[in-house]
């Protein structure tokens, strides 16, 4: 099992359905199960975005913790169409930043109580003390 730190808002976004790519430097080979893991950091200038504001952002949903597992989603693929060329044809949305791979994310699975970890940069493995704690329908 891998996961992935993300700031908030963007993962609420994703756990929340609302984003269903996240915008990499960096491209991966993974593909599968995916935890999302709400960083410590908060990108503030996000908060105010148009996309999140029409999403229905909220501080005070559960899903707006910081420093925990929020939710667990699918990787199906990564888009590199828009790296060094941002009209080659690449269709991931609104949420899709031009220059950068599109973590392409589906069917995400919202943690009914956020699990608190420590996050890391890249992908990383969490502990197997730390799968334990998350219900199965995540890590199945």
């Amino acid at each position: 099992m891998k996961a992935l730190s993300v700031r908030q808002p963007w993962a609420w976004a994703i756990a929340r359905g609302h984003k269903g790519v996240e915008n990499r430097s960096w491209t991966t080979a993974h593909r599968g199960h995916l935890l999302i893991h709400a960083s410590m950091r908060i990108d503030l200038d996000a908060c105010a975005s148009p996309l999140i504001r029409d999403a229905g952002w909220h501080p005070d949903d559960p899903v707006a913790a910081i420093g925990a597992i929020v939710a667990a989603v699918e990787l199906t693929g990564v888009c590199a169409a828009t790296v060094g060329a941002p009209d080659a044809g690449c269709d991931c949305g609104t949420w899709a930043e031009p220059g950068t791979y599109h973590w392409r994310l589906v069917a995400p699975r919202v943690l009914e109580r956020p699990v608190l970890a420590l996050g890391r940069l890249g992908l990383w493995e969490p502990a197997d003390a730390l799968v334990a704690e998350l219900p199965a329908a995540v890590t199945s």
